[in-house]
């Protein structure tokens, strides 16, 4: 069978999207889904984990940071309560895009995770948004 240029772009297309279905919600890896008890650490003047990864200022009280390199989102629900989350929509795997109004927001199909918790605040994703352990030492963040 022989495809032209516009043939073999749609078959890479296609691929790229072959592995998530819109009822698929085991679409994202296991190692970005949470467990019940993965929790983040909030802890000033502790013994940090690795290097700054954000600075607290980065993040304002009611929104959040994403960082797309590291695939996290931090938030501050509440002043001085820093909290991460994997930043990868437990839907169809996109990266969450802004933090509004107490939820992280993913642009890809609209579903939103309580900045507080990161649980489902609305679908399509069923599955909260799994929990990273932070260590919050002066103004710099790090993974704990």
């Amino acid at each position: 069978m022989i495809f032209g240029a516009g043939g073999a772009g749609l078959a890479v297309a296609l691929t790229a999207c072959a592995g998530y279905s819109s009822g698929d919600s085991q679409a994202v890896p296991a190692a970005d889904q949470g467990t019940a008890d993965s929790t983040a650490t909030t802890a000033e003047g502790g013994g940090g984990g690795g290097d700054a990864i954000a600075k607290t200022s980065d993040v304002p009280v009611g929104g959040g940071k994403v960082l797309e390199d590291q695939k996290i989102v931090i938030v501050q629900p509440t002043a001085g309560d820093f909290k991460a989350f994997s930043a990868v929509c437990t839907h169809q795997g996109c990266t969450v895009g802004s933090v509004s109004n107490g939820t992280i927001n993913c642009p890809c199909h609209g579903s939103k995770f309580s900045a507080k918790d990161g649980s489902v605040a609305n679908g399509p994703a069923t599955q909260p948004l799994a929990e990273k352990k932070i260590t919050v030492n002066g103004d710099s963040i790090s993974l704990a």
